[in-house]
């Protein structure tokens, strides 16, 4: 299967670059030179995953990614310059699945790109009851249309946000680490990896809790990981 990678991104030596790896890797890549020029060709072009720069013209990355994920749950990857947490938080808020800091090692971002498309794309093979439904207390995951309700109201989820809460839902009570849910979510786990953790289970806390602040379903089990609770 060919994949398709949506490369948003104005500095060319950084294209050249990321051109070479990609398509050595047997993808097909889309590029966009402005944030405008990316959304005319992900609503022409099937995409299967975004690389998005944060600095551009026209469009910045941020609004790029607003606009993605609005019409559709694939992976997005944020590359930016900009070090701060604040960006980062920033920027998985709006729906990224992963954020990565420029400079950074072109074979460290093939294998995050690897790692989010083979989860993506096997999301629909997760093995459950017959009718692919798991039920906790209010919530209803559907792994077959890849949806989630609770008191039967549609939650819309990110890729990444539905992967963790595949994981944790199928295991009610088992604690997972931090490094074991990104492996599992993302791949290969890196020392800057937690924060991004946090961030998809804060914002997953947001859709499905009553009240986030003291949560029914996803529980922090200080020192350990994360938890959901058997109801």
């Amino acid at each position: 299967m060919n994949f398709n990678i949506l490369l948003a991104e104005d500095d060319e030596d950084i294209v050249k670059l990321l051109k070479l790896y990609l398509e050595n890797e047997g993808y097909v890549v889309l590029w966009a030179k402005d944030g405008v020029e990316a959304s005319e060709i992900f609503d022409k072009e099937k995409v299967d995953l975004a690389l998005v720069d944060i600095m551009m013209p026209r469009m910045n990355g941020y609004e790029l990614t607003k606009y993605i994920r609005k019409k559709s749950n694939i992976p997005i990857i944020i590359l930016s310059a900009a070090q701060l947490d604040s960006d980062k938080i920033l920027g998985l808020n709006l729906g990224a699945d992963d954020y990565m800091v420029k400079p950074f090692n072109p074979l460290e971002l093939i294998a995050r790109i690897n790692a989010n498309l083979r989860r993506f794309y096997k999301l629909g093979n997760v093995k459950d009851a017959d009718d692919g439904r798991i039920s906790i207390g209010e919530l209803t995951l559907d792994t077959h249309m890849l949806t989630l309700e609770k008191k039967g109201v549609p939650i819309n989820l990110t890729a990444t946000e539905y992967k963790i809460l595949v994981m944790l839902m199928k295991s009610p009570g088992r604690v997972f680490t931090k490094m074991q849910i990104y492996e599992e979510v993302n791949g290969d786990y890196y020392a800057n990896d937690d924060n991004t953790m946090m961030v998809h289970i804060s914002n997953l806390r947001d859709k499905i809790e009553d009240d986030p602040k003291n949560p029914r379903y996803i529980k922090t089990v200080r020192g350990l990981g994360y938890k959901i609770e058997k109801q």
